[in-house]
């Protein structure tokens, strides 16, 4: 594994995780969502990762597989005056929860942030070596 390959792997991370970020704030968005007049109301969605092996192209890292949504039952809260009501009386809302996707954006951030201090670490160990050249 050469030192450039290192740059292939956290951009391929960082390309991921800012992917990640953007699947985060559309849950974010959502999350006091109600259901539209059809009665489906938006699922939260996550992504799935994969790990990308070292090949003959020498291109290892990370990359996203998917983006699933959440399996877990919509939220229904009796508000009988709400004007999404159903006969029963029920709003659906999504089942995005508020306080796991900011656990979620603040993993990916940090992540990313790892990934761009790797970046440079790695740089300046190459401009340290080309000047030892000198």
């Amino acid at each position: 594994m050469s030192m450039f390959s290192i740059f292939n792997v956290s951009g391929s991370a960082i390309s991921a995780q800012s992917q990640r970020l953007n699947v985060v704030a559309s849950n974010l968005a959502n999350a006091d969502a109600v259901a539209g007049p059809d009665g489906k109301g938006y699922k939260g969605r996550q992504v799935i990762f994969e790990t990308v092996p070292m090949g003959s192209d020498a291109s290892a890292g990370v990359r996203v597989s998917s983006v699933q949504e959440n399996n877990q039952p919509l939220r229904k809260m009796h508000n009988p005056g709400h004007p999404s009501a159903d006969a029963q009386g029920y709003v659906t809302h999504s089942n995005v929860n508020p306080v796991e996707e900011m656990v979620n954006m603040i993993s990916a951030s940090r992540s990313y942030q790892n990934n761009v201090e790797v970046m440079n670490t790695a740089k300046t160990l190459l401009l340290k070596t080309l000047q030892m050249g000198q």
